[in-house]
C-alpha cells in the first residue's frame, strides 16, 4: 500500500504568504511527490487452496554464500557519508510451481550489527507499497532513531522485494499522458468524475497488459513471501525475523502463516489488516482520515490567531469543505479538488507536516482560479515501475468486481459516511479491468503456530486505521499481541515517537519480550 518513506508527509513550507508564486509552486511540486509516494502506500490457471501446503514451503536447496559488495549506485542518501550498505543478489524461481525453472534476481541489502557478539540473527525489513523500494531502508530507520539495542542485535536487511527496482522490475508503461493517481484512485466529486475514472482504470489494466512480458503475474505477495524464506536461507539463518510497515504487515502476515515453523521474530507495523489488499481495505482508507483528521483540525484551531483556518474544530472541517469544492470547480495553481484531497491523505501520515499543511490550505483558499493543467501527469514517468508493481500484486492477490456499478454504489455510500475522502479509495480501479490470470488465491491467515507476531498499531491513522489491528490480531489468535497507540500517524516504530510503543517492540526484537496480552500505549 505505501512505503515507510510516505511517513515523512509534506516538507515544512517556510513561505508565509498565501499568494507568493513560490509558496503555490512549492505546494504544486510537494503534491505531486505525494501523489508518486502513494503509489508506493496497502494470482487463468488452476486456482490453489488457500488452505494447501504453501509453494516452495520445503527447506530451500543450499545456495553459493551471499557476494556481499557495494550496493547499486542511488540507493543511500547522497551526503550520509560513507556508504554503510552492503548490497547481494539471491536468485528465487519466477515459478514456484516450476522451481527449478526461470529464476529471478533480486538484490538484497545489509547493515551489519554494530556488535557482532550481541548478534543474534538477521532482521529483515519492508517498508510497504507494494512496490516501494527497501534496499535504503536500514539507513532510513537509522536515521529516524531506531533502538540502538537493535542494532546491535541485528543485521538489518533491505530488499528490493520481486518486481521492484533492482530485482527484475516489471513496468505497465506509465507516461505523462495517464491522468492516474497511483494506488489511491482520485475523489469522484460526482458522475462526470466518476465515467472519467472508469475510462481511465481501463486504459491503466490494458496498458499493463500490452506491456506484460510474462513476469508480471508472478509479482504476488504469497511469492513475495515465498523470496523471504529464500532470503532468509540464504542468509544462513534458521529462522526469519521481521519487520513491515504498512503493506509490509500483509506481507509479515503471509510469511507468518506460510511459514510458521520457519519465523521467529515477527512485527506489523500499521497494518493492512490481512495478507492483501481488497476493495474493502481499501475503502477502510476513508475511515482512517476520517478518524485522524480531527488531529489536525484541534492543531489549527489551536493557532487560529496564525493560520485564520477556524477557531474550532468544527470550523476547520468547514473550511477544508469549502477549499476542496472551490477547487473542483476552479484550480489554483493546477491544483484541483481530487489533488487537494490526496495531498490532504497523505499530509495527515505525520503531525510533522501539519504547519506546511495549513500554509497550503491558505494558498488554496485566497489563491485565484485558473485553468493551468493539473500536475498529476509530470509524476507518471518517475512513478512507473512503483505503479506498476502496486497494481500486479494487488490485481493479482484478490478478484476485484468488474461491474462498475459495484464501484459507483460504492462511491455513493461512502461519500455520505466518509465525506472527507469516502468517494476516493471508494472509485473504480483499474482491478476491476485487470486481464493477467491469477494463479492462486491469497495466503489464509494461519492462526496455529508459535506466539511471534507482535501487531502495533495507531489508534489515529489516516491509511491504516486502528481496525485493521483489531482484525489481523484477531485472525492470529493466540499467535499474536495487538499494541494499540494513543497517537497519530502513519508507522510506530521508529517513525512515531511514543517512548512506550518504541520500548515494547525493542524488547521484543530484542530480548523476546512478547507481551502478555494486548496493551495500550497512552499519548
Amino acid at each position: 500500500m505505501h512505503s515507510a518513506s510516505d511517513t515523512t508527509g509534506c516538507s515544512t513550507q517556510s513561505a508565509r504568504d498565501p499568494l507568493n508564486r513560490k509558496a503555490t509552486n512549492t505546494m504544486r511540486t510537494r503534491l505531486v511527490s505525494s501523489i508518486a509516494a502513494t503509489g508506493l502506500l496497502v494470482v487463468g490457471c488452476s486456482m490453489t487452496s488457500a488452505h494447501a501446503p504453501p509453494l516452495g514451503s520445503a527447506q530451500p536447496p543450499s545456495q553459493t554464500p551471499l557476494q556481499w559488495s557495494p550496493c547499486p549506485d542511488g540507493v543511500e542518501n547522497p551526503g550520509a557519508g560513507p556508504p554503510r550498505l552492503q548490497c547481494a543478489v539471491v536468485q528465487v524461481p519466477l515459478d514456484y510451481r516450476d522451481a527449478e525453472g526461470d529464476q529471478i534476481d533480486l538484490t538484497i541489502s545489509r547493515l551489519p550489527s554494530k556488535n557482532p557478539e550481541a548478534r543474534r540473527g538477521s532482521l529483515m525489513l519492508n517498508p510497504g507499497g507494494p512496490g516501494g523500494s527497501g534496499l535504503n531502508q536500514p539507513v532510513f530507520l537509522t536515521q529516524q532513531g531506531i533502538a540502538p539495542e537493535l542494532l546491535d542485535t541485528y543485521d538489518l536487511i533491505g530488499m528490493d522485494t520481486r518486481g521492484v527496482g533492482h530485482s527484475s522490475p516489471i513496468s505497465c508503461g506509465f507516461s505523462s499522458d495517464v491522468q492516474y493517481y497511483g494506488s489511491i484512485p482520485p475523489f469522484a466529486f460526482d458522475d462526470a468524475a466518476f465515467a472519467e475514472q472508469v475510462r481511465t482504470a481501463e486504459a491503466v489494466a490494458n496498458r499493463c497488459s500490452d506491456n506484460n512480458d510474462g513476469r508480471m503475474r508472478h509479482v504476488t505477495t504469497a511469492n513475495i513471501a515465498r523470496d523471504l524464506d529464500r532470503i532468509r536461507a540464504a542468509l544462513g539463518e534458521q529462522k526469519g525475523n521481521y519487520l513491515g510497515y504498512s503493506y509490509g504487515s500483509a506481507l509479515g502476515a503471509a510469511y507468518a502463516s506460510m511459514f510458521p515453523d520457519a519465523t521467529d521474530r515477527i512485527v506489523l507495523d500499521s497494518n493492512i489488516g490481512d495478507t492483501h489488499l481488497d476493495q474493502a481495505g481499501m475503502r477502510r482508507y476513508a475511515r482512517g482520515m476520517e478518524d485522524t483528521f480531527p488531529d489536525f483540525a484541534r492543531w489549527a484551531a489551536d493557532r487560529d490567531s496564525h493560520y485564520g483556518l477556524g477557531n474550532t474544530p468544527e470550523a476547520v472541517r468547514d473550511t477544508y469543505f469549502a477549499i476542496a469544492d472551490k477547487l473542483d470547480r476552479s484550480p489554483v495553481d493546477g491544483i484541483d479538488g481530487r489533488t487537494f484531497r490526496l495531498g490532504m491523505f497523505v499530509s495527515l501520515y505525520n503531525p510533522s507536516s501539519y504547519d506546511a499543511t495549513a500554509q497550503n490550505w491558505i494558498a488554496m483558499r485566497d489563491g485565484a482560479p485558473n485553468d493551468a493543467p493539473l500536475a498529476i501527469s509530470a509524476a507518471a514517468v518517475g512513478s512507473d515501475n512503483s505503479w506498476s508493481v502496486f497494481l500486479a500484486v494487488t490485481c493479482n492477490d484478490v478478484e476485484w468486481p468488474s461491474d462498475p456499478e459495484v464501484y459507483k454504489q460504492a462511491v455513493e455510500d461512502d461519500r455520505k459516511k466518509y465525506p472527507l475522502y469516502g468517494a476516493a479509495p471508494a472509485n473504480i480501479m483499474p482491478c476491476a479491468y485487470w486481464q493477467i490470470d491469477r494463479t492462486e488465491e491469497p495466503a489464509a491467515v494461519d492462526d496455529e503456530g508459535p506466539t511471534n507476531v507482535l501487531v502495533a498499531q495507531h489508534q489515529r491513522d489516516p491509511v491504516t486505521p486502528h481496525v485493521n489491528g483489531e482484525r489481523i490480531n484477531e485472525k492470529f489468535g493466540e499467535r499474536s499481541r495487538l499494541l494499540s497507540v494513543d497517537g497519530s500517524g502513519h508507522g510506530v516504530y521508529a517513525l512515531g515517537k511514543n517512548v512506550c510503543a518504541q520500548d515494547v517492540i525493542t524488547d521484543y526484537l530484542v530480548d523476546g519480550t512478547m507481551p502478555e496480552e494486548d496493551v495500550t500505549c497512552p499519548a
